[in-house]
């Protein structure tokens, strides 16, 4: 588990410039605004660390957002209008640091929702969701569950998503018939090993060996990708890898002279993988998070308000950090200020409800449904369409949008065959 990696005070930052930054306090307001009315809402997530590529990028994300709407005359209530400020507390992925800055938040800073990035953090965060009734969201689905009733998974709907780039891959390449795949050990690793297990075998692709499945405190990762293509697989699946892995793997499959395809979850600063191997090598790279210059974005079914722009100005303010979760929190955000405004009230219990009332949503890649109780025991993930993206020309480019629910609705009894072999399913998860 990720405390390994904090216990053994590696820092493995190659891949985040940025974070130093974030860690001169655990508690940092990003959005101050002088105005009388003011809604508060909780960034709790790892902003320094191994995992802040899946939280620092989405807070500054938030900066952008709240500049947007605050500008635009806030958010809109029954009592009038008000600007909105988030204050972002620094979890370092640690779930008693995540409970104590739940509590802060609620006690201290008055936020009216949080938003997580889940996963090994949730556990420690839960007991103080259930005695206050905040709502929270996740970017992972896989920490649902009937007793979850006030966290929501409205953005990502990881790991299932993944499904997408394996069907793509199989119809597009079908020369393509062996795989391998590594993860490491955690509550993000496993659930997408099933995930990617499922894909693998509705596409009739035969996995040569079981996963290998590594310690998040390994830093040597040439044994693991000598083992890993050993027997001259077609595809290697990077499983939703941290980007302190997936360099290092895709920089060792390089030197170690791998021609076939990669498809990971995630491709976080691709440039830089890209410098450290070459342009040939990672053309064809499968994986999940497109960049928001994509003229893809602008067509009519996209619910992110001016993609391009948000994206011309992340890069702008933050050079080179741009990532898959810069857009999610504010994605979520859009969900968030859209019930809120609904309802009439920033009260956890009436945005809720306002959210998911008709069982539907305007997810950022399209409408999508309420759904999840299959799998998660609780309809609190909102599911449509998601792109696959690969690299091409070293640009991430959007091939498709490929709807996750109709994957499910054929190949559903594999997904939850293989979740249940890794003790993923919410009944099964401690």
């Amino acid at each position: 588990m990720l405390s390994k990696i904090m216990k053994s005070g590696l820092t493995r930052r190659t891949f985040l410039q940025s974070t130093a930054a974030a860690a001169a306090a655990s508690s940092m307001p990003r959005v101050a605004l002088a105005a009388d009315k003011v809604i508060k809402i909780g960034f709790l997530a790892p902003l320094t660390g191994p995992v802040a590529a899946w939280g620092k990028p989405g807070l500054d994300g938030c900066e952008i957002w709240a500049e947007r709407v605050n500008a635009a005359g806030g958010i809109k209530l029954a009592d009038g209008d008000y600007q909105v400020e988030f204050v972002g507390y620094d979890n370092e992925y640690d779930p008693a640091k995540a409970r104590t800055g739940a509590t802060k938040l609620i006690r201290e800073d008055g936020v009216s929702f949080i938003m997580m990035l889940g996963g090994d953090t949730w556990p420690g965060v839960q007991p103080v969701a259930d005695k206050t009734g905040m709502l929270f969201s996740t970017l992972l689905p896989s920490d649902l569950s009937p007793d979850t009733t006030t966290l929501i998974a409205p953005a990502e709907v990881h790991p299932i998503y993944n499904v997408t780039g394996v069907e793509w891959l199989a119809e597009n390449k079908p020369e393509l018939k062996t795989a391998v795949m590594c993860a490491q050990d955690d509550a993000l690793g496993l659930p997408s090993v099933a995930t990617y297990l499922a894909a693998f075998e509705a596409a009739g692709i035969e996995m040569l060996d079981d996963p290998l499945l590594f310690d998040p405190a390994t830093t040597d990762f040439a044994p693991v990708v000598t083992k890993l293509i050993s027997g001259n697989p077609d595809i290697v699946c990077l499983d939703t890898c941290y980007s302190d892995y997936v360099h290092p793997i895709a920089e060792q499959l390089f030197q170690q002279g791998f021609k076939g395809q990669i498809i990971s979850c995630t491709a976080d600063f691709y440039d830089q993988m890209i410098a450290k191997t070459s342009e040939e090598f990672m053309e064809g790279f499968i994986f999940q998070f497109p960049d928001f210059d994509d003229a893809a974005l602008n067509s009519d079914q996209i619910n992110f308000a001016d993609p391009n722009g948000f994206y011309a100005e992340f890069n702008k303010r933050f050079p080179g950090q741009w990532g898959a979760v810069s857009w999610e929190y504010a994605s979520i955000m859009d969900l968030w200020k859209a019930a809120a405004e609904k309802a009439g009230s920033a009260e956890p219990d009436a945005v809720a409800a306002a959210m998911k009332e008709g069982g539907t949503g305007k997810h950022a890649f399209g409408d999508a449904k309420w759904w999840g109780t299959e799998l998660f025991g609780i309809d609190n993930a909102l599911v449509g369409d998601w792109p696959v993206v690969a690299i091409e020309g070293g640009k991430a480019t959007i091939k498709e949008f490929r709807s996750i629910p109709a994957w499910y609705d054929k190949h559903g009894d594999l997904l939850v065959k293989h979740m249940k072999a890794y003790d993923q399913m919410w009944d099964q998860r401690g």
